[in-house]
């Protein structure tokens, strides 16, 4: 049985997973990074997902990825770990060793090459994960050709123990509204439709996991306590603050954006890994006008 989980809400961001010129982790700006989010004040912290190119990621980085957040957090903040494979049993050799390290949690894809299991394959292959690792699950939903349909997503979270939320994503907003409409009780439904957090957490989102938190926390965290103390003026202004930040990152290699997007305040996102395709003069001066739009950098 999975152990019971701590309380998952909030703005949680996903963190980039920094690399050197040897495509070697490294540490000291993943550590840096990982300080930085701390001071800002946000509710948790995410690694090896997909803005940290976890599916690019061997076990043995995950593993040191995910040691380095469980050191530097030191219990202040959940920290949930991304696996991104396309098996069971991957998932679970995965999960297995990062729980050694002591993440409070998986955020675990659907399997996703060439094909898509049936709903009762798919509850099965989450139920599996959270019985052998014992973790805590949080369900993925990012795959636009092997979305999990709302109802299997509410099916998972009221029948396996374990699983104890989703991050909806993909960019798919009437999904998220009808799992929230469905309103599960058992676990807690975070958004990861960037363009969208303030709707959705009109709608009854729980909080974000998003690559947009990654590159504004401060402004994320403020709208998040804006919403909450009912200050919907100022949720607005942020959101759109944050709207040009999202439309200047999304796209291609999106991770390299978001990297540039960490070196334009000052911070060491590292170099992506081969053969993403760097970033070009072009999009990094777009990626300059959105945060000077929002205020994080000076014009």
């Amino acid at each position: 049985m999975a152990s019971a989980a701590p309380e998952f809400a909030g703005i949680i961001p996903p963190l980039v997973t920094p690399f050197d010129a040897e495509e070697n982790i490294d540490t000291e700006a993943l550590r840096a990074e990982i300080r930085f989010h701390l001071a800002v004040g946000v509710h948790g912290l995410c690694v090896t997902g997909s803005t940290g190119d976890g599916q690019m990621l061997s076990l043995e980085q995950s593993v040191t990825v995910s040691k380095i957040a469980v050191e530097e957090v030191k219990g202040a903040v959940p920290v949930i770990a991304g696996i991104i494979r396309d098996s069971t049993a991957e998932v679970i050799r995965y999960g297995l060793a990062l729980k050694e390290v002591g993440v409070d949690a998986l955020q675990v894809t659907p399997v996703h090459y060439l094909f898509q299991p049936d709903e009762e394959t798919t509850l099965d292959y989450y139920r599996r994960i959270c019985d052998t690792t014992g973790l805590p699950v949080l369900i993925y939903n990012v795959i636009p050709y092997a979305l999990i349909p709302a109802t299997t997503v509410y099916r998972a979270i009221q029948e396996i123990p374990g699983v104890v939320g989703v991050k909806q994503s993909g960019g798919n907003i009437h999904q998220l509204a009808d799992l929230l409409r469905a309103a599960p009780t058992e676990g807690v439904v975070f958004t990861a439709v960037d363009d969208l957090l303030y709707p959705a957490y009109l709608l009854g989102a729980g909080g974000a996991i998003s690559a947009t938190l990654t590159v504004v926390p401060q402004l994320c965290v403020d709208q998040w306590d804006a919403v909450q103390k009912g200050d919907h003026k100022t949720a607005l202004e942020i959101h759109n603050k944050l709207l040009p930040v999202w439309r200047a990152i999304d796209g291609p290699n999106m991770t390299v954006r978001i990297k540039t997007a960490l070196k334009l305040q000052g911070r060491d996102g590292g170099l992506g890994a081969h053969p993403l395709t760097p970033v070009s003069e072009q999009e990094e001066a777009v990626i300059r006008a959105a945060l000077v739009e929002a205020g994080a950098i000076a014009a």
